[in-house]
């Protein structure tokens, strides 16, 4: 088992520049008061898992197409990785953020959702494990979800995620890291 990784200037360099991608993913009439939070549990292959925890902005952009109601968020998150390594498990940290559209059926009145997005994520070390090896830190992190809205004011909901983080081939090996992932929300 590996131990914890203390932060480098490197590690505090790439939270400082995710920091300020956020800003750019956080529409300009938005202040920096999150909308909502949720928390995850994730499985992946190979006995990899991970457990992410976030926080949410709501935008204010809505359209009416295709029969639902279209509207968007932004999600910033630190999720912690823990995949078979070589000699035990090897652990991770990924922070990342991500700007996600939300289709809701029934012209936004159903509890019933779909959303996807792409944004862009850290890790703190390069994976380097027995059945893949990723050659960057920064990847960008892809995710497509169906979920429900339940309880007063439909403010709560549970999502089924698929998450692939990868490079894009910008290095090479890519294999990238997927996660299956059940995620409880709560807006604020």
């Amino acid at each position: 088992m590996t131990s914890p990784k203390p932060f480098s200037v490197v590690s505090i360099s790439t939270l400082l520049v995710f920091a300020g991608l956020m800003g750019l993913a956080v529409p300009a009439s938005a202040d920096w008061k999150p909308e909502g939070a949720f928390i995850e549990g994730s499985a992946a292959d190979h006995g990899g898992y991970a457990a992410t925890a976030g926080l949410v902005w709501d935008w204010s952009w809505q359209r009416e197409a295709w029969g639902g109601a279209w509207t968007g968020h932004t999600e910033a998150f630190a999720s912690h990785w823990s995949l078979r390594g070589f000699g035990g498990r090897d652990n991770y940290t990924l922070v990342g953020v991500a700007p996600i559209v939300r289709y809701t059926f029934d012209g936004g009145r159903s509890p019933w959702f779909l959303e996807g997005g792409i944004g862009a994520s850290a890790l703190d070390s390069k994976v380097n494990v027995p059945d893949k090896t990723m050659s960057t830190r920064f990847n960008f992190y892809d995710v497509i979800a169906a979920g429900r809205s339940f309880g007063e004011g439909r403010r709560q909901e549970i999502s089924l995620r698929l998450t692939h983080i990868s490079n894009a081939d910008i290095k090479k090996p890519n294999p990238g890291q997927e996660f299956l992932q059940l995620r409880y929300a709560a807006r604020f």
